[in-house]
């Protein structure tokens, strides 16, 4: 019986666990710092005392919600040579036309469309969709009902706010965020956070 390790033991976690269980893992534990069981999966230990062999797995994600963290953690993984498996909810889709990278998760309702290559550590989060050929970086975190149009490429660890909606053919770049119900409509730079509609950058 193969074991999946899942890094976290917050909400994001134990939504990874639920769509684990979905897809037909048949163990799975939680690995954090509180020894409180986040029922109903155990807490199996830390993540040194996994990266040190005291935890044993065949496979690790991580369940962590901050893109950094999450990134950071998948190529520590990476290095360590953990196997980091893609995640599909059984209620979720991708075209067989799309490119999931490793460590990614695809949630309930959610779709990735023909042509799109998706990054490592992504999540595609619950009702979320990405449509045809989008190039979406690592650590990207597209929220529940956000819509991507056709053609948008979005940078290394930006977030899509609940509800956004982008433009097709947009650019959004590294380390941005589009605040929640956002309608971007142009590019959005580097380490913009853009709110509204159309969205516009959030004045400082």
């Amino acid at each position: 019986m193969k074991t999946l390790a899942i890094i976290g033991q917050g909400g994001h976690a134990r939504v990874l666990a639920d769509a684990a269980e979905g897809a037909g893992w048949a163990a799975i534990v939680l690995i954090g710092d509180t020894p409180e069981d986040p029922a109903p999966w155990p807490c199996a230990g830390s993540l040194n005392e996994l990266l040190h062999g005291v935890v044993e797995a065949d496979a690790c994600l991580v369940g962590i919600g901050d893109n950094s963290t999450r990134l950071g953690i998948h190529r520590c993984l990476a290095r360590e040579a953990w196997s980091t498996p893609r995640l599909l909810h059984p209620r979720a889709g991708t075209s067989p036309r799309a490119r999931l990278g490793a460590g990614s998760v695809v949630l309930a309702g959610a779709w990735a469309g023909v042509g799109t290559t998706i990054g490592e550590a992504v999540i595609l989060n619950t009702g979320a969709t990405v449509d045809h050929d989008c190039v979406l970086g690592d650590g990207v975190h597209v929220s529940p009902g956000a819509h991507l149009a056709g053609g948008v490429r979005v940078g290394e660890c930006s977030w899509i706010g609940i509800g956004a909606v982008v433009r097709q053919g947009i650019t959004i770049g590294r380390d941005a965020v589009v605040g929640a119900g956002a309608v971007v409509v142009a590019d959005v730079p580097d380490g913009i956070t853009v709110v509204g509609n159309p969205a516009r950058p959030l004045e400082r």
